[in-house]
Protein backbone atom coordinates (compact mmCIF):
# COMPACT_ATOMS: atom_id res chain seq x y z
CA UNK A 1 0.00 0.00 0.00
CA UNK A 2 1.07 3.33 -0.24
CA UNK A 3 1.46 5.20 2.79
CA UNK A 4 1.17 8.57 3.07
CA UNK A 5 3.63 10.88 4.50
CA UNK A 6 5.39 8.22 6.77
CA UNK A 7 7.42 9.85 9.99
CA UNK A 8 11.33 9.25 9.57
CA UNK A 9 11.71 7.89 13.02
CA UNK A 10 8.82 4.98 12.25
CA UNK A 11 9.62 4.29 8.79
CA UNK A 12 12.05 3.21 6.14
CA UNK A 13 12.11 1.05 3.21
CA UNK A 14 12.71 -2.37 4.96
CA UNK A 15 10.12 -1.56 7.67
CA UNK A 16 7.51 -0.33 5.04
CA UNK A 17 4.55 -2.68 4.27
CA UNK A 18 5.57 -5.68 1.91
CA UNK A 19 5.25 -4.50 -1.94
CA UNK A 20 6.53 -7.86 -3.41
CA UNK A 21 4.89 -11.37 -2.92
CA UNK A 22 6.63 -14.28 -3.31
CA UNK A 23 6.58 -16.46 -1.17
CA UNK A 24 3.97 -19.25 -1.97
CA UNK A 25 3.10 -22.30 -0.10
CA UNK A 26 6.82 -23.94 -0.82
CA UNK A 27 8.61 -21.26 0.41
CA UNK A 28 6.22 -20.75 3.58
CA UNK A 29 6.62 -24.58 4.28
CA UNK A 30 11.06 -24.36 4.21
CA UNK A 31 10.49 -21.33 6.91
CA UNK A 32 9.40 -24.09 8.78
CA UNK A 33 12.07 -26.90 7.37
CA UNK A 34 14.94 -24.34 8.26
CA UNK A 35 13.32 -23.65 11.97
CA UNK A 36 13.24 -26.73 13.28
CA UNK A 37 15.94 -28.97 11.56
CA UNK A 38 18.46 -27.59 13.66
CA UNK A 39 20.56 -29.52 16.24
CA UNK A 40 18.85 -28.28 18.91
CA UNK A 41 15.24 -29.00 17.37
CA UNK A 42 16.68 -32.63 16.34
CA UNK A 43 17.95 -32.94 20.14
CA UNK A 44 14.45 -31.85 21.19
CA UNK A 45 12.53 -33.75 18.56
CA UNK A 46 14.02 -37.15 19.60
CA UNK A 47 14.00 -36.49 23.33
CA UNK A 48 10.20 -35.99 23.29
CA UNK A 49 9.53 -38.68 20.64
CA UNK A 50 10.86 -41.47 22.97
CA UNK A 51 9.37 -39.48 26.13
CA UNK A 52 5.93 -40.35 24.66
CA UNK A 53 6.54 -43.91 25.66
CA UNK A 54 4.82 -45.04 22.17
CA UNK A 55 3.85 -44.99 18.81
CA UNK A 56 0.35 -43.90 19.70
CA UNK A 57 1.01 -41.65 22.75
CA UNK A 58 3.68 -39.86 20.27
CA UNK A 59 1.02 -39.15 17.73
CA UNK A 60 -1.44 -37.80 20.22
CA UNK A 61 0.89 -35.59 22.38
CA UNK A 62 3.29 -34.34 19.33
CA UNK A 63 0.05 -34.43 17.13
CA UNK A 64 -1.87 -31.89 19.40
CA UNK A 65 0.89 -29.88 20.07
CA UNK A 66 2.12 -29.29 16.66
CA UNK A 67 -2.14 -28.45 16.03
CA UNK A 68 -1.60 -25.99 18.40
CA UNK A 69 1.52 -24.36 16.87
CA UNK A 70 -0.31 -24.47 13.25
CA UNK A 71 -3.12 -22.70 14.33
CA UNK A 72 -1.12 -20.04 16.64
CA UNK A 73 1.17 -19.12 13.49
CA UNK A 74 -1.69 -18.96 11.13
CA UNK A 75 -3.50 -16.33 13.19
CA UNK A 76 -0.07 -14.02 13.33
CA UNK A 77 0.68 -15.07 10.06
CA UNK A 78 -2.89 -13.77 8.35
CA UNK A 79 -2.08 -10.17 10.11
CA UNK A 80 1.26 -10.48 8.38
CA UNK A 81 -0.22 -10.70 5.14
CA UNK A 82 -3.02 -8.55 5.88
CA UNK A 83 -0.72 -5.56 6.65
CA UNK A 84 2.40 -6.52 5.02
CA UNK A 85 4.58 -5.58 8.16
CA UNK A 86 6.93 -6.62 10.31
CA UNK A 87 6.77 -7.75 13.84
CA UNK A 88 8.03 -4.64 15.51
CA UNK A 89 6.00 -2.51 13.33
CA UNK A 90 2.41 -4.46 14.28
CA UNK A 91 3.43 -3.95 17.65
CA UNK A 92 2.63 -0.56 17.65
CA UNK A 93 -0.90 -0.52 17.16
CA UNK A 94 -0.66 -2.39 21.09
CA UNK A 95 2.19 -1.18 22.69
CA UNK A 96 2.57 2.18 21.15
CA UNK A 97 4.77 3.54 18.13
CA UNK A 98 7.81 4.01 20.28
CA UNK A 99 6.57 1.42 23.20
CA UNK A 100 6.49 -1.07 20.24
CA UNK A 101 10.59 -0.99 20.84
CA UNK A 102 10.31 -2.93 23.97
CA UNK A 103 8.58 -6.14 22.84
CA UNK A 104 10.96 -5.90 20.00
CA UNK A 105 14.79 -5.51 21.75
CA UNK A 106 12.82 -8.35 24.00
CA UNK A 107 13.12 -10.63 21.13
CA UNK A 108 16.12 -8.67 19.46
CA UNK A 109 18.34 -10.16 23.13
CA UNK A 110 17.03 -13.68 22.60
CA UNK A 111 17.39 -13.59 18.86
CA UNK A 112 21.29 -12.26 19.29
CA UNK A 113 21.73 -14.88 22.11
CA UNK A 114 20.64 -17.65 20.06
CA UNK A 115 21.95 -16.31 17.16
CA UNK A 116 25.72 -16.86 18.78
CA UNK A 117 25.10 -20.97 20.21
CA UNK A 118 23.34 -21.69 17.10
CA UNK A 119 26.32 -20.57 15.14
CA UNK A 120 29.08 -22.29 17.41
CA UNK A 121 26.86 -25.50 17.13
CA UNK A 122 26.52 -25.97 13.62
CA UNK A 123 30.52 -25.19 13.87
CA UNK A 124 30.91 -27.66 16.59
CA UNK A 125 29.13 -30.33 13.89
CA UNK A 126 31.98 -29.45 11.27
CA UNK A 127 34.77 -29.57 14.22
CA UNK A 128 33.69 -32.93 14.81
CA UNK A 129 33.99 -33.91 11.24
CA UNK A 130 37.33 -32.27 10.95
CA UNK A 131 38.98 -34.65 14.07
CA UNK A 132 38.56 -37.60 12.84
CA UNK A 133 41.46 -36.79 10.65
CA UNK A 134 44.51 -37.42 12.90
CA UNK A 135 46.29 -34.08 12.40
CA UNK A 136 43.27 -32.00 12.58
CA UNK A 137 42.38 -33.97 16.24
CA UNK A 138 46.30 -32.70 17.24
CA UNK A 139 45.81 -29.30 15.75
CA UNK A 140 42.48 -29.00 18.11
CA UNK A 141 43.94 -30.53 21.35
CA UNK A 142 46.73 -28.26 21.31
CA UNK A 143 46.01 -24.79 19.31
CA UNK A 144 43.63 -22.49 21.33
CA UNK A 145 42.71 -18.86 20.92
CA UNK A 146 39.84 -16.76 22.72
CA UNK A 147 39.06 -19.19 25.18
CA UNK A 148 38.84 -21.84 22.36
CA UNK A 149 40.37 -24.59 20.47
CA UNK A 150 41.85 -22.44 17.26
CA UNK A 151 40.32 -24.81 14.88
CA UNK A 152 36.28 -24.36 16.36
CA UNK A 153 37.27 -20.17 16.30
CA UNK A 154 38.28 -20.72 12.08
CA UNK A 155 35.00 -23.17 11.67
CA UNK A 156 32.54 -20.72 14.09
CA UNK A 157 33.67 -17.32 11.75
CA UNK A 158 33.42 -19.52 8.54
CA UNK A 159 29.80 -20.08 9.65
CA UNK A 160 29.46 -16.88 11.00
CA UNK A 161 30.55 -15.06 7.18
CA UNK A 162 28.78 -17.97 5.62
CA UNK A 163 25.22 -16.26 7.23
CA UNK A 164 26.16 -12.82 6.42
CA UNK A 165 26.52 -13.95 2.95
CA UNK A 166 23.06 -15.09 3.24
CA UNK A 167 21.62 -12.45 4.18
CA UNK A 168 23.36 -9.82 2.31
CA UNK A 169 20.86 -9.18 -0.42
CA UNK A 170 18.04 -9.17 1.68
CA UNK A 171 14.74 -11.41 2.04
CA UNK A 172 14.32 -12.65 -1.41
CA UNK A 173 18.12 -14.27 -0.88
CA UNK A 174 16.60 -15.58 2.31
CA UNK A 175 13.38 -17.33 0.43
CA UNK A 176 16.11 -19.03 -2.03
CA UNK A 177 18.52 -20.10 0.41
CA UNK A 178 15.56 -21.90 2.45
CA UNK A 179 13.57 -23.41 -0.84
CA UNK A 180 17.12 -25.07 -1.66
CA UNK A 181 18.09 -25.97 2.02
CA UNK A 182 14.54 -27.53 3.05
CA UNK A 183 14.46 -30.23 0.83
CA UNK A 184 18.17 -30.59 1.14
CA UNK A 185 18.11 -31.50 4.34
CA UNK A 186 15.15 -33.75 4.53
CA UNK A 187 16.58 -36.08 1.71
CA UNK A 188 19.80 -36.33 3.67
CA UNK A 189 17.72 -36.73 7.07
CA UNK A 190 16.05 -39.48 5.64
CA UNK A 191 18.75 -41.51 4.03
CA UNK A 192 20.82 -41.67 7.34
CA UNK A 193 17.43 -42.71 9.13
CA UNK A 194 17.49 -45.75 6.33
CA UNK A 195 21.46 -46.41 6.98
CA UNK A 196 20.98 -46.96 10.61
CA UNK A 197 17.64 -48.53 10.59
CA UNK A 198 19.05 -50.89 8.00
CA UNK A 199 22.50 -51.14 9.89
CA UNK A 200 20.56 -52.18 13.15
CA UNK A 201 18.32 -55.29 11.53
CA UNK A 202 15.15 -52.72 13.94
CA UNK A 203 12.33 -50.63 13.28
CA UNK A 204 10.97 -49.46 16.80
CA UNK A 205 9.74 -46.60 18.58
CA UNK A 206 12.34 -46.98 21.60
CA UNK A 207 11.00 -49.43 24.02
CA UNK A 208 14.34 -51.44 24.28
CA UNK A 209 16.16 -48.01 26.18
CA UNK A 210 16.18 -48.40 29.47
CA UNK A 211 14.32 -46.41 31.09
CA UNK A 212 16.68 -45.02 33.58
CA UNK A 213 19.03 -44.46 30.72
CA UNK A 214 16.09 -42.49 28.82
CA UNK A 215 15.16 -40.05 31.80
CA UNK A 216 19.46 -38.97 32.17
CA UNK A 217 19.84 -38.65 28.59
CA UNK A 218 16.73 -36.69 27.99
CA UNK A 219 16.84 -34.83 30.99
CA UNK A 220 17.76 -30.94 29.10
CA UNK A 221 14.46 -31.38 27.01
CA UNK A 222 12.52 -30.15 30.70
CA UNK A 223 10.09 -33.19 31.38
CA UNK A 224 10.52 -34.84 34.64
CA UNK A 225 7.29 -36.72 34.43
CA UNK A 226 7.80 -40.47 33.94
CA UNK A 227 7.96 -41.41 29.99
CA UNK A 228 4.48 -42.52 28.76
CA UNK A 229 2.15 -40.54 31.81
CA UNK A 230 -0.59 -38.48 30.75
CA UNK A 231 1.53 -35.90 33.03
CA UNK A 232 4.70 -36.52 30.32
CA UNK A 233 2.44 -36.34 27.23
CA UNK A 234 1.01 -32.93 28.36
CA UNK A 235 4.50 -31.76 29.42
CA UNK A 236 5.62 -32.80 25.62
CA UNK A 237 3.15 -31.31 24.17
CA UNK A 238 3.43 -28.11 25.97
CA UNK A 239 7.19 -28.22 25.41
CA UNK A 240 7.18 -28.57 22.01
CA UNK A 241 4.57 -26.02 21.82
CA UNK A 242 6.42 -23.71 23.72
CA UNK A 243 9.53 -24.12 21.74
CA UNK A 244 8.01 -22.30 18.99
CA UNK A 245 7.44 -18.94 21.43
CA UNK A 246 10.09 -16.78 19.69
CA UNK A 247 8.24 -17.32 15.63
CA UNK A 248 4.73 -16.66 17.21
CA UNK A 249 6.00 -13.05 17.53
CA UNK A 250 8.14 -12.74 14.18
CA UNK A 251 6.13 -14.75 11.91
CA UNK A 252 4.25 -12.14 10.29
CA UNK A 253 8.59 -11.09 9.39
CA UNK A 254 8.09 -13.85 6.56
CA UNK A 255 4.27 -13.90 6.14
CA UNK A 256 4.00 -10.16 4.73
CA UNK A 257 6.05 -11.32 2.13
CA UNK A 258 3.54 -14.57 1.23
CA UNK A 259 1.65 -14.36 -1.97
CA UNK A 260 -2.38 -14.60 -0.14
CA UNK A 261 -3.81 -16.18 2.65
CA UNK A 262 -4.27 -19.32 0.94
CA UNK A 263 -0.49 -19.99 0.13
CA UNK A 264 -0.16 -19.04 3.87
CA UNK A 265 -2.32 -21.70 5.03
CA UNK A 266 -1.18 -24.64 2.62
CA UNK A 267 2.58 -23.57 3.48
CA UNK A 268 1.35 -23.48 7.33
CA UNK A 269 0.01 -27.32 6.84
CA UNK A 270 2.62 -28.85 5.44
CA UNK A 271 5.33 -27.25 7.10
CA UNK A 272 3.82 -27.43 10.47
CA UNK A 273 1.89 -30.24 11.96
CA UNK A 274 2.46 -32.66 8.72
CA UNK A 275 6.05 -31.46 8.42
CA UNK A 276 6.50 -31.56 12.34
CA UNK A 277 5.06 -35.34 12.94
CA UNK A 278 7.24 -36.75 10.36
CA UNK A 279 10.41 -34.96 11.51
CA UNK A 280 10.08 -35.75 15.01
CA UNK A 281 9.66 -39.56 13.70
CA UNK A 282 12.46 -39.39 11.90
CA UNK A 283 14.44 -38.22 14.87
CA UNK A 284 13.36 -40.78 17.39
CA UNK A 285 13.66 -43.77 15.36
CA UNK A 286 17.04 -42.90 13.89
CA UNK A 287 17.98 -42.36 17.60
CA UNK A 288 16.67 -45.66 18.51
CA UNK A 289 18.39 -47.56 15.98
CA UNK A 290 21.52 -45.51 16.91
CA UNK A 291 20.94 -47.12 20.59
CA UNK A 292 21.16 -50.65 18.87
CA UNK A 293 24.20 -49.96 16.78
CA UNK A 294 26.61 -48.05 19.12
CA UNK A 295 24.74 -49.04 23.26
CA UNK A 296 24.11 -45.33 23.90
CA UNK A 297 21.38 -42.88 23.95
CA UNK A 298 23.08 -40.78 21.20
CA UNK A 299 20.30 -37.57 20.73
CA UNK A 300 22.30 -35.25 19.33
CA UNK A 301 23.17 -35.95 15.19
CA UNK A 302 26.67 -34.70 15.57
CA UNK A 303 27.82 -37.69 18.51
CA UNK A 304 26.03 -40.24 16.03
CA UNK A 305 28.06 -38.94 12.58
CA UNK A 306 30.97 -39.05 14.68
CA UNK A 307 30.64 -42.79 15.35
CA UNK A 308 30.30 -43.64 11.24
CA UNK A 309 33.14 -45.76 9.84
CA UNK A 310 31.93 -43.78 6.41
CA UNK A 311 34.30 -40.35 5.91
CA UNK A 312 31.37 -39.73 3.35
CA UNK A 313 28.62 -40.19 5.58
CA UNK A 314 30.38 -38.23 8.37
CA UNK A 315 30.45 -35.86 5.87
CA UNK A 316 26.97 -35.67 4.60
CA UNK A 317 25.74 -35.92 8.17
CA UNK A 318 28.02 -32.68 9.50
CA UNK A 319 27.18 -30.33 6.23
CA UNK A 320 23.48 -31.47 6.69
CA UNK A 321 23.28 -30.46 10.25
CA UNK A 322 25.45 -27.29 9.89
CA UNK A 323 23.12 -26.34 6.83
CA UNK A 324 19.91 -26.93 8.80
CA UNK A 325 21.63 -24.85 11.90
CA UNK A 326 21.88 -21.95 9.43
CA UNK A 327 18.36 -22.24 8.14
CA UNK A 328 17.07 -21.62 11.77
CA UNK A 329 19.49 -18.80 12.13
CA UNK A 330 18.53 -16.91 9.73
CA UNK A 331 14.82 -17.56 10.01
CA UNK A 332 14.37 -17.25 13.68
CA UNK A 333 17.45 -15.18 14.74
CA UNK A 334 18.91 -12.93 12.08
CA UNK A 335 15.88 -11.36 10.57
CA UNK A 336 14.16 -11.34 14.04
CA UNK A 337 16.96 -8.85 15.13
CA UNK A 338 17.54 -7.05 11.91
CA UNK A 339 14.20 -5.66 11.69
CA UNK A 340 14.04 -5.28 15.59
CA UNK A 341 17.22 -3.36 15.69
CA UNK A 342 15.94 -1.46 12.82
CA UNK A 343 12.72 -0.44 14.49
CA UNK A 344 14.52 1.75 17.23
CA UNK A 345 16.19 3.96 14.50
CA UNK A 346 14.55 3.33 11.30
CA UNK A 347 16.17 6.70 9.57
CA UNK A 348 19.42 4.86 10.38
CA UNK A 349 19.40 1.45 10.54
CA UNK A 350 18.34 -0.41 7.47
CA UNK A 351 17.64 -4.17 7.81
CA UNK A 352 20.77 -5.19 6.58
CA UNK A 353 22.29 -2.44 9.19
CA UNK A 354 20.22 -4.18 11.92
CA UNK A 355 21.34 -7.82 10.87
CA UNK A 356 25.03 -6.25 11.11
CA UNK A 357 24.22 -5.42 14.74
CA UNK A 358 23.12 -8.76 15.85
CA UNK A 359 25.93 -10.59 14.00
CA UNK A 360 28.79 -8.21 15.52
CA UNK A 361 27.27 -8.49 19.18
CA UNK A 362 27.01 -12.65 18.67
CA UNK A 363 30.86 -12.05 17.18
CA UNK A 364 31.44 -10.36 20.26
CA UNK A 365 30.09 -12.85 23.02
CA UNK A 366 32.14 -15.62 21.27
CA UNK A 367 34.81 -15.62 23.28
CA UNK A 368 32.62 -15.67 27.01
CA UNK A 369 30.15 -18.36 25.02
CA UNK A 370 27.40 -17.57 27.58
CA UNK A 371 25.13 -20.19 25.80
CA UNK A 372 27.48 -23.33 27.45
CA UNK A 373 27.33 -21.40 31.34
CA UNK A 374 24.06 -20.48 33.31
CA UNK A 375 23.80 -17.00 31.35
CA UNK A 376 21.32 -19.60 29.39
CA UNK A 377 19.15 -19.38 32.56
CA UNK A 378 18.53 -15.27 32.51
CA UNK A 379 18.05 -15.84 28.19
CA UNK A 380 14.88 -18.68 29.07
CA UNK A 381 13.54 -16.03 31.38
CA UNK A 382 13.68 -13.25 29.06
CA UNK A 383 12.09 -15.57 26.43
CA UNK A 384 9.77 -16.59 28.57
CA UNK A 385 7.88 -13.31 28.70
CA UNK A 386 7.09 -13.36 25.36
CA UNK A 387 4.00 -14.87 26.16
CA UNK A 388 2.26 -12.04 27.70
CA UNK A 389 3.53 -10.12 24.62
CA UNK A 390 1.76 -12.63 22.09
CA UNK A 391 -1.28 -12.74 23.77
CA UNK A 392 -1.92 -8.89 24.26
CA UNK A 393 -0.57 -8.74 20.47
CA UNK A 394 -3.53 -11.01 19.26
CA UNK A 395 -6.12 -9.83 21.71
CA UNK A 396 -5.27 -6.42 20.29
CA UNK A 397 -5.59 -7.35 16.55
CA UNK A 398 -8.27 -9.66 16.60
CA UNK A 399 -10.33 -9.23 19.57
CA UNK A 400 -10.25 -5.08 20.38
CA UNK A 401 -9.62 -4.35 16.30
CA UNK A 402 -11.40 -7.63 14.34
CA UNK A 403 -8.84 -7.77 12.41
CA UNK A 404 -8.53 -4.58 10.84
CA UNK A 405 -5.51 -1.87 11.46
CA UNK A 406 -5.16 1.00 9.62
CA UNK A 407 -1.61 0.12 8.61
CA UNK A 408 -0.72 4.19 7.29
CA UNK A 409 -1.37 4.98 11.07
CA UNK A 410 1.69 2.81 12.55
CA UNK A 411 4.14 5.03 10.76
CA UNK A 412 2.59 8.23 11.98
CA UNK A 413 4.11 9.42 15.30
CA UNK A 414 1.16 11.43 15.79
CA UNK A 415 -1.64 9.41 15.08
CA UNK A 416 -4.19 6.91 16.19
CA UNK A 417 -1.19 4.84 17.68
CA UNK A 418 0.73 7.92 19.69
CA UNK A 419 -1.68 6.87 22.66
CA UNK A 420 0.31 8.52 25.90
CA UNK A 421 3.49 10.30 24.32
CA UNK A 422 4.08 6.79 21.89
CA UNK A 423 3.36 4.64 24.77
CA UNK A 424 0.29 2.43 25.15
CA UNK A 425 0.02 2.45 29.09
CA UNK A 426 -2.42 -0.17 29.01
CA UNK A 427 -0.71 -3.07 27.09
CA UNK A 428 2.49 -1.84 29.35
CA UNK A 429 0.52 -3.02 32.34
CA UNK A 430 -0.97 -5.71 31.38
CA UNK A 431 2.10 -7.02 29.78
CA UNK A 432 3.84 -6.74 33.61
CA UNK A 433 1.15 -8.88 35.24
CA UNK A 434 1.88 -11.61 32.52
CA UNK A 435 5.70 -11.19 33.00
CA UNK A 436 4.80 -12.43 37.05
CA UNK A 437 3.33 -14.98 36.30
CA UNK A 438 5.13 -16.38 33.76
CA UNK A 439 8.95 -15.82 34.17
CA UNK A 440 9.07 -13.69 38.04
CA UNK A 441 7.04 -16.36 40.15
CA UNK A 442 8.00 -19.33 38.86
CA UNK A 443 12.09 -18.25 38.27
CA UNK A 444 12.52 -16.68 41.49
CA UNK A 445 9.73 -17.96 44.42
CA UNK A 446 8.69 -21.13 45.35
CA UNK A 447 4.83 -19.58 45.57
CA UNK A 448 4.22 -21.89 42.58
CA UNK A 449 4.09 -25.64 42.17
CA UNK A 450 7.33 -27.26 40.31
CA UNK A 451 5.38 -27.46 37.07
CA UNK A 452 3.65 -24.42 36.83
CA UNK A 453 7.39 -23.83 35.02
CA UNK A 454 6.80 -26.02 32.13
CA UNK A 455 3.27 -23.95 31.39
CA UNK A 456 4.34 -20.61 32.16
CA UNK A 457 4.71 -19.38 28.29
CA UNK A 458 0.74 -20.52 28.36
CA UNK A 459 0.07 -18.76 31.51
CA UNK A 460 1.84 -15.59 30.35
CA UNK A 461 -0.50 -15.37 26.94
CA UNK A 462 -3.45 -15.82 28.95
CA UNK A 463 -3.09 -13.29 31.81
CA UNK A 464 -1.26 -10.56 29.66
CA UNK A 465 -4.04 -11.17 26.72
CA UNK A 466 -6.85 -10.89 29.43
CA UNK A 467 -5.69 -8.48 31.33
CA UNK A 468 -5.47 -5.98 28.15
CA UNK A 469 -8.56 -6.88 27.08
CA UNK A 470 -10.39 -5.70 30.77
CA UNK A 471 -8.51 -2.67 30.34
CA UNK A 472 -9.29 -2.12 26.65
CA UNK A 473 -12.88 -2.85 26.94
CA UNK A 474 -15.27 -1.03 25.37
CA UNK A 475 -12.69 0.77 22.94
CA UNK A 476 -12.01 0.67 19.98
Amino acid sequence: MQLNNPSPSLHNEDLAPATERKWGAFSIFNVWTSDVHSLWGYYLAASLFLLCGSFLNFVIAIGIGSLVIFVLMTLVGNAGVRTGVPFPVLARASFGTFGANVPALVRAVVACFWYGAQTAAAAGAIVALLVRSPGMLEFHQTSHFLGHSTLEVICFLAVWAAQLAIIQNGMETVRKFQDWAGPAVWIVMLVLAVYLVVKSGTFSFGAEIPQDVLVQATAGAGVTATPGSAAALAAVAATWITYFAALYLNFCDFSRYATDEKALMKGNLWGLPVNLLAFCLVAGVTTTAAYSVYGEVLLHPEQISAKFDSWFLALLAALTFAVATLGINVVANFVSAAFDFSNTFPSKISFKGGGYIAAIISLVLYPWAPWETGAANFVNFIGSTMGPIFGIMMVDYYLIRKGRVDVNALYQENGEFRFQSGWHVKAFVAFGVGIVFSSILPTFTTVLPAWWGTYGWFFGVAVGGAVYFVLRAGQK
